[in-house]
């Protein structure tokens, strides 16, 4: 995951901005739901314009003193839960209509550098990597999960090709003693030589990342549970910044906007149903003006697709599909 906010300064800045207000049209008034709330780049853009609502949720706890300063500005206007986005179908709503639920699944610049969060392999110091709302740090997963456990990890949601052998000289290094982030990224220098301009720890640690906060399982019930409180034509977009987000949210939109069968029983005309509607197959890329201003939005991928009708257990294939990746994050319960 790639920061979304400019990499020389404190400000904001939310990739793909006027590309999802484009898609969302706040002009038009309505509650919108930001499940990624961070310093609220999309949130205070829609409330610039009247007749808008927006609800709120980051896992993170920092981000309570921003969402404070927004709940004062805009008073009855805006609301804020610290919930991971997997609950929205948990948030309070009241009687209103969802006209669009967006997601960024981007770190920012702050969680990044944050050093008690210890999310880079520049950190120094006991491993963590908690965004929040967590039941377990990377300290824990590197220090006391098995070596086939820790492969695993790295192979599938690092996509790493020496997911093995670090995981062996992990196990074999902690066994002198426990492992803290300096350990780690030269374990990982120790296996890999240096090529292009990726730090060679980048696979491994967004591994680590993902296991941690549960990001396949975030991301699954986050899609699942928004699409069941959104409302008919309403919207749901998401960023993505690697390609295994990107392949849990194509495959989704598209799964969902094919001819379904509801009853092989049914005459044909009668037995098609699609939950959604896509204006695009492709996704959405930042301009050449964007990636020139803000340079972590260069892997950004939007997808969005548009809610025709309610449709009951429509997630079990989806399920299915990614189960392996479901069933590797469940390894967590070892811990």
């Amino acid at each position: 995951m790639n920061a979304t906010i400019l990499p020389n300064s404190e400000k904001h800045y939310p990739v793909l901005l006027d590309e999802i207000l484009s898609i969302i049209s706040p002009q038009n008034g309505g509650t919108f739901i930001d499940c990624t709330f961070g310093q609220g780049g999309y949130s205070s853009s829609i409330l610039k314009f009247k007749n808008t609502n927006v609800i709120a949720l980051d896992r993170d706890p920092d981000c309570k003193l921003i969402a404070k300063k927004f709940k004062e500005l805009n008073k009855e206007r805006f609301l804020f839960f610290n919930k991971k986005f997997s609950d929205v179908n948990q948030i309070k709503k009241g009687n209103s209509k969802i006209k669009a639920i967006i997601f960024d699944l981007g770190y920012s610049y702050s969680q990044i550098k944050n050093p008690n969060k210890g999310l880079s392999f520049e950190s120094k110091g006991n491993l963590n990597m908690r965004l929040g709302l967590n039941d377990f740090s990377a300290n824990e997963v590197i220090n006391k999960l098995g070596q086939k456990d820790l492969e695993l990890i790295f192979k599938y949601f690092g996509e790493d090709k020496d997911s093995k052998i670090i995981s062996k000289k992990i196990v074999r290094e902690r066994a002198k003693s426990n492992l803290n982030t300096e350990n780690l990224v030269d374990i990982i220098n120790s296996v890999k030589k240096k090529s292009g301009k990726t730090h060679n720890a980048t696979k491994i640690f967004q591994a680590i990342r993902m296991f941690v906060n549960k990001e396949i399982s975030e991301l699954i019930y986050g899609l699942i549970n928004s699409t069941k409180i959104l409302d008919i034509n309403g919207i749901l977009c998401a960023v993505s910044f690697h390609s295994i987000e990107d392949r849990i949210i194509k495959y989704y939109f598209k799964s969902l906007s094919e001819d379904k069968k509801i009853s092989r029983y049914l005459p044909e005309e009668k037995n098609r149903n699609k939950l959604f509607q896509l204006k695009s197959k492709k996704p959405i890329i930042p301009t050449q003006k964007e990636l020139t201003l803000n340079r972590p939005s260069r892997s950004a991928k939007l997808r969005y697709a548009i809610k025709k009708i309610n449709l009951v257990n429509f997630e079990k294939d989806f399920l299915n599909k990614f189960s392996k990746l479901l069933e590797i994050e469940n390894l967590s319960k070892k811990l």
